[in-house]
């Protein structure tokens, strides 16, 4: 199978380093407008988890300084998005109808209309769209998954995710909320999915929370509302453009057992009545593992059930309304939104 990486930052180094662990994958195109790193020199690259830049070979690839080029002209089978959020449903469809199939980076657009767009064009083309939730695949977010869908923790009294980290300062598009969408958005999103991914989607909204882009602060504290009287709250953002650690969390309390997490130090712990349990994780990196399960789907022409395209433009949907929630500072809007 012949892999297309269109972008090359932080996420596209990323996917490429898990591309070259799965036999049978092969680059066979990249694209970047950098000609330096297009050119293989990946050592500049920053994010905000643990990935070095590095040298890579591209001499085998095709190379495109131009995205909708690649996505057009490329010799390969799928497309992996790794570009600015603006960019994701022009570049996606423009490979859709070019008869590739499409990982996009989430969030998988900057809204509902544009995500509807790339379902729309993916049914059309016959085509696999999947959105990188990469939290679905993370091996501390697996467990929790797992124990919320099956019942395992009884019936859910209580929920908390947070995420937080500086404001980013390895890649300028992130700070123009026309091209990312914003801080909460970009970041959030993910705690978003998992809440829907854990509890379905709730049937108001409340959220507080202050966004200065250019000073490096997007915050914002939800409460997603359930008809049960049960609430999920997602809080977290930019902390200023500074050394703030990123960090990652949930504590999630049923009415039998709580199940609890800390990217500071603390693995997914299980606590039930009378047991405690450190529980167990796969070895296998999330990011790999989400690649893999891309490649699987394509080979099997199975549909990615573990990560709809419906599912991630639900997280957009909703993200959408925490903002707008946001802006009314606490009031109590309905959700319309379904999944």
């Amino acid at each position: 199978m012949r892999i297309a990486v269109v972008g090359l930052g932080f996420m596209g180094l990323t996917h490429l380093k898990a591309y070259k662990r799965i036999p049978g994958v092969e680059i066979g195109a990249v694209s970047c407008n950098d000609p330096k790193v297009l050119a293989g020199d990946l050592s500049s690259i920053q994010g905000n988890l643990d990935v070095a830049g590095e040298a890579v070979d591209f001499q085998s690839a095709q190379k495109f300084a131009d995205a909708l080029e690649c996505v057009r002209e490329a010799d390969v089978d799928a497309v992996d998005l790794c570009l600015p959020t603006a960019m994701h449903a022009p570049i996606a469809i423009a490979a859709l109808r070019a008869g590739k199939h499409v990982l996009v980076e989430k969030p998988m657009a900057l809204d509902a209309a544009q995500c509807d767009e790339m379902m729309a064009e993916a049914e059309k083309a016959g085509r696999l769209l999947m959105s990188a939730q990469v939290l679905r695949f993370f091996p501390a977010y697996v467990p929790l998954i797992e124990a919320a869908q099956t019942g395992k923790l009884g019936e859910p009294r209580h929920a908390l995710f947070r995420r937080r980290c500086a404001a980013p300062g390895w890649s300028a598009w992130l700070t123009n909320k026309s091209t990312s969408g914003g801080g909460v958005f970009d970041l959030l999103i993910h705690d978003v999915d998992m809440a829907l991914v854990c509890f379905g989607m709730p049937t108001a909204v409340s959220a507080t929370g202050y966004e200065d882009l250019p000073a490096g602060v997007d915050m914002l504290t939800a409460q997603l509302h359930y008809p049960s009287g049960f609430a999920v709250t997602i809080t977290g953002g930019w902390h200023l453009p500074s050394n703030y650690p990123f960090s990652m969390e949930y504590t999630v309390v049923g009415q039998d057992a709580a199940i609890e997490y800390s990217s500071a130090g603390r693995p997914p712990h299980w606590y039930g009545r009378g047991e405690e349990r450190a529980l167990p994780l796969s070895d296998v990196d999330g990011y790999q593992a989400e690649i893999e399960y891309f490649v699987h789907c394509i080979q099997t022409g199975a549909k990615p059930e573990r990560c709809t395209p419906q599912s991630s433009a639900a997280a957009v949907k909703l993200t959408r309304l925490l903002e707008e929630a946001r802006a009314r500072q606490g009031e109590m809007l309905p959700c319309p939104l379904s999944l």
